[in-house]
């Protein structure tokens, strides 16, 4: 189901800013060197998203599981490593992957409207359904996380341990 969402959000997105776009942006999008001046950004910033998915996907396959689970499930609540630094990391580099889709894409109504408005609404999602189904899930340890780890986290140490896992638990 958070797949098709997903799909829904980046499709649908880019059909639609694309015909607003062709009616109130026609020069820009037309404009090869806009496309050029988002897309090197657009690249870097899906860098930065696709590698902390993985690095957080690979940490939490490592940590969250004990028994033999299916593929993305956990039955271990994870509280160190990244997961010190926020409760949602995962979660923190896919926030941007709308954006960084905009900015490939070279669609102003994407990067200055759909963006946003997907970028909030993953947020809506985590705080209304992540973290009620963790509560569910884990109880009153997760409660007890929570008072300790912030949703999310701008810290550069925490941006650092995303990136480079490896490095941080020397």
């Amino acid at each position: 189901m958070r797949m098709l969402i997903w799909l829904l959000m980046l499709v649908g997105g880019a059909i639609l800013s694309i015909h607003y776009d062709k009616i109130y942006f026609f020069d820009w999008f037309n404009n090869v060197k806009f496309h050029v001046a988002t897309m090197i950004p657009g690249y870097f910033l899906l860098k930065f998203v696709l590698k902390i998915a993985r690095n957080t996907g690979r940490f939490l396959a490592k940590s969250g599981r004990e028994g033999d689970l299916p593929r993305l499930e956990t039955n271990k609540l994870v509280s160190d490593g990244m997961y010190a630094c926020m409760r949602h990391p995962m979660h923190f580099g896919l926030l941007f992957f709308p954006l960084a889709f905009a900015l490939l894409l070279g669609s102003p109504v994407f990067i200055m409207f759909l963006a946003p408005l997907e970028m909030i609404f993953i947020l809506l999602m985590i705080k209304w359904v992540e973290e009620p189904q963790a509560y569910k899930k884990f109880g009153q340890a997760y409660l007890d996380y929570k008072k300790k780890v912030p949703f999310l986290s701008f810290k550069s140490s925490c941006i650092r341990q995303l990136l480079n896992p490896e490095e941080s638990s020397k």
